[in-house]
């Protein structure tokens, strides 16, 4: 009985039969759709998954004239800071122009968060204008809303995570409440230095990692920008694939945050104002590669086609079905990037 190359979802290689392999995506694709309340793959479209996993190319890629675009979170860390390459940020962003040939790329900086920028925004505007005069691929401008920030004691705010095992629910939720007003200012602020510097666009990233205030207090900061500037791009990238409910009771334009799947999510972000959503789907390092990416499709299928703005898929490790490992093997990630294209329809990666 012939097995097939593939992997667990934190990396390590395995052989799997032809029936094993089937099962998982069957599995896969049913554990999305009960937990979604969406419907799962066809059986034409498991096959098409199937034949994706076993072809014997170790990088596989999607038909020509089936490319997507994409963009970046954290964009300028990649290089510099998780590869260890040394080089400054202008040099990152003319290395992913001119040598990886990247539709986008992003400036960032090492303290990914908006609060933290407010206080080096002066440093961010120059650096902006500085890449803007060497390049010719769109720049976005991104960091994270990180409402826990916001807590004692970086923060003048009482840490939620630590009422709330103290039965402190009502606290707990005024916590989050008076932090969401902190953070809306700050992303608003310097979204609107960045914007003004040349931005072509900003990145709101890992929104949601603090629980449904945190994406809560995104959405609000992305209409007020959206307001003051109608042309500007804004991305809005998921932490993960259902919203955590940390408050619990918080709603937008009349819906429940708390819970909400990919594709309900890219409806409250449209209607927030957002032009290009960042779907999240978790990735299970303890299940197979081929259950991972049937969930990942399933989920991100289904929020294409509820969606009207551009979904980028987040295909990092860990999530969209990539293994959980610092440097993603590339038969895995090729692979993902290929269903998640033809399959799942995404627009971008």
């Amino acid at each position: 009985m012939s097995e097939f190359y593939t992997r667990y979802g934190d990396g390590s290689p395995t052989r799997v039969s032809a029936d094993e392999m089937r099962r998982d995506l069957e599995v896969g694709t049913n554990d999305a759709a009960d937990r979604g309340k969406i419907p799962a793959l066809s059986q034409s479209e498991l096959d098409h998954l199937f034949d994706i996993c076993t072809r014997p190319d170790k990088t596989v890629s999607v038909e020509r004239g089936n490319e997507v675009v994409v963009t970046f979170d954290a964009g300028t860390l990649k290089l510099p800071i998780r590869a260890g390459v040394p080089m400054d940020r202008s040099s990152a962003i003319l290395t992913h122009e001119r040598a990886f040939c990247s539709d986008t790329m992003e400036l960032a900086h090492v303290d990914y968060s908006y609060k933290q920028l407010k206080a080096i925004i002066h440093e961010e505007t120059a650096a902006m204008e500085h890449v803007q005069l060497n390049t010719i691929i769109p720049i976005f401008y991104g960091a994270m809303p990180n409402l826990g920030l916001y807590t004692k004691p970086d923060g003048p705010i009482e840490n939620w995570s630590e009422l709330l095992p103290l039965a402190k629910i009502s606290e707990a939720k005024a916590a989050q409440e008076e932090a969401m007003e902190h953070a809306i200012k700050d992303m608003v602020y310097v979204a609107s230095r960045m914007y003004e510097a040349g931005a072509d666009g900003i990145n709101f990233d890992t929104v949601g990692a603090s629980g449904d205030a945190d994406v809560l207090a995104s959405l609000k900061a992305v209409e007020i920008l959206k307001n003051k500037y109608p042309d500007i791009a804004i991305e809005f990238g998921m932490s993960g694939e259902f919203i955590l409910g940390m408050h619990g009771d918080l709603f937008f334009d009349g819906k429940r945050l708390a819970g909400l799947y990919p594709h309900q999510q890219v409806k409250v972000a449209e209607k927030a104002g957002a032009t290009i959503f960042g779907a999240v789907i978790n990735t299970n390092s303890s299940r197979t590669f081929a259950w991972n990416l049937a969930r990942t499709v399933t989920f991100v299928k289904a929020c294409t086609e509820a969606a009207s703005i551009p979904v980028h898929v987040n295909v990092g490790m860990g999530v969209g079905a990539i293994p959980n490992s610092n440097t993603p093997a590339v038969d895995a990630v090729s692979r993902a990037d290929k269903a998640l294209v033809e399959i799942g329809k995404a627009d971008g990666l």
